[in-house]
């Protein structure tokens, strides 16, 4: 079986999740991909959940965790942590850079990498070159690049 994780910029359309869900569909039944790594910081995350959410129904060999860069906050006491996951070791690096050590974590575990890149900036954009220099298969669901 085999890992698959996300990058994508904190902001992105809804229009995406029919590729999306698509791609996903591909690496479950032609990649035997079971096992899939989310962020926890923005839009694309949220629909990448929501699209696997909807396929852990279809497929239900299927995991995915929502990795966490932090500690959930006592505030939100009141979210459902079941699906989530703090990669070990994570508590010793300084919160500036938390996000950063786990976006590596999780490409460390991966073997596929899905992608949601607008523009050459941003974490986003770096994660995807570094998944490229580390010769992961990379999907790509936006590749047009504004600036």
């Amino acid at each position: 079986m085999a890992v698959c994780t996300f990058f994508g910029h904190r902001n992105c359309p809804e229009s995406i999740k029919p590729k999306l869900r698509a791609t996903l569909i591909n690496l479950i039944i032609n990649y035997d991909v079971d096992t899939f790594y989310v962020g926890h910081q923005g839009q694309f995350d949220t629909i990448v959940c929501d699209v696997l959410n909807e396929l852990k129904i279809e497929y239900p060999i299927i995991r995915f965790y929502i990795t966490l860069a932090y500690m959930p906050k006592k505030e939100s006491s009141d979210a459902d942590f079941s699906n989530s996951l703090l990669p070990n070791g994570i508590e010793s690096v300084h919160p500036r850079y938390a996000i950063v050590w786990r976006n590596n974590w999780m490409l460390r575990q991966s073997d596929y990498v899905v992608t949601y890149i607008t523009h050459s900036w941003g974490g986003a954009a770096q994660f995807a070159k570094k998944a490229q220099v580390q010769k992961k298969t990379i999907f790509e669901l936006e590749t047009t690049f504004s600036d």
